[in-house]
């Protein structure tokens, strides 16, 4: 071991010492308050600097980075077994490979880990704000959805369409709107205050559809990227969504949550009625499996406009389903649970308590 050790001395250090961060992480995540220091005072302010480098190029640099990332090793163990085989001590060069793969390998997830993982441990929108979820009776759910409907339908003439009567709004005004939507519930959480930036258009749109993703946050880079192939009518909240994640937030559910209090509050027409539009599926949604009767009576009262772009968006998702966006819903599943979102997927519909609260 010690011959091995002085054959790469950098390599045995750089794998301890990213081994070490990685145990220094889960040990210390354990411990909510240290991990809501470590998100306020280092690594949020560290991601909004970075942020302000990785949006000085237009192209979504995490896209490229997961790419790139991808290839590199799959190049890395098709060549593994060739150069092994070449090698004249053959030990000592496996040894030396499959320690230069875990370096890498380590010092990537050091860094998802510290730029957004630690995240999933810290104080949430929850508990910084003193909203929490509450059980909701049939009858609050009712008034909320049916509070939802009724702002859709004031709302849904405001905004352009199409001659099919769908949603029509151009996505580069959509994307420009977007920095002034957290303004005014920041007013009311101060702690949702910061600068924000135009998020960007992720390259290959279609195969994020076909994964079943709207968009993502990307905390190693700093970016917000979006599918741009997707039904433009929740395009407002859903950029809104990867907006609450720009501050820190990591659950879903309240990201959620943020994209329709954030949507509907703001001055834009367009966003409000996406986040309604949005609010309006999850707690549609829940009181379908509560009322089926409450539902109907309020699906009746729903203005066309509004189910045009409902039954456009189910249609566009549709055609998506394949073993494709299942294994991704499973390893997106999978991988929640692994940072403590024990509902995993789920735990989307934990919105509706939130909304029910909130509205």
């Amino acid at each position: 071991m010690r011959e091995r050790f002085h054959c790469a001395p950098k390599r045995h250090i750089w794998f301890a010492v990213a081994a070490a961060l990685l145990l220094l992480f889960l040990i210390g995540r354990k411990s909510q308050s240290a991990m809501t220091w470590l998100v306020d005072h280092v690594t949020q302010p560290f991601k909004q600097g970075l942020s302000a480098v990785t949006y000085l190029v237009p192209v979504p640099l995490a896209e490229l980075l997961y790419v790139g990332l991808g290839l590199a090793l799959v190049i890395a163990l098709i060549r593994l077994p060739f150069v092994i085989r070449k090698a004249e001590n053959r030990r000592r060069e496996a040894y030396l490979r499959v320690l230069s793969l875990l370096c890498g390998v380590l010092t990537v997830a050091d860094w998802f880990c510290l730029a957004w993982g630690i995240n999933y441990y810290a104080d949430g929108f929850q508990e910084r704000s003193g909203l929490y979820a509450q059980p909701v009776t049939v009858e609050e759910l009712y008034r909320v959805t049916a509070l939802f409907t009724e702002e859709l339908n004031d709302l849904c003439g405001a905004v352009p369409r199409d001659g099919q009567g769908l949603f029509n709004v151009e996505r580069e005004d959509i994307f420009q709107s977007s920095t002034t939507v957290y303004s005014n519930l920041s007013r009311e959480f101060p702690f949702l205050a910061r600068e924000d930036r135009v998020p960007k258009k992720m390259l290959c749109s279609k195969l994020l559809s076909a994964m079943g993703f709207t968009g993502y946050y990307a905390g190693m880079t700093g970016e917000s990227v979006l599918n741009v192939d997707s039904p433009a009518c929740l395009l407002p909240a859903t950029i809104t969504h990867e907006l609450a994640h720009q501050r820190g937030i990591a659950s879903e559910q309240e990201c959620n949550f943020l994209a329709v209090a954030a949507s509907t509050s703001c001055d834009n027409v367009v966003y409000q009625y996406s986040g309604y539009l949005m609010g309006y599926i999850h707690l549609s949604n829940a009181l379908y499996k509560a009322d089926r009767e409450l539902w109907t009576q309020l699906r009746q009262e729903l203005a066309e406009e509004v189910l045009l772009d409902i039954q456009y968006n189910n249609v566009y998702w549709q055609q998506w389903e394949s073993p494709v966006d299942t294994v991704s819903q499973k390893v997106y599943d999978t991988f929640l649970k692994s940072y403590g979102q024990e509902d995993g997927v789920q735990s989307y519909g934990t919105v509706v308590d939130l909304l029910v609260a909130y509205y």
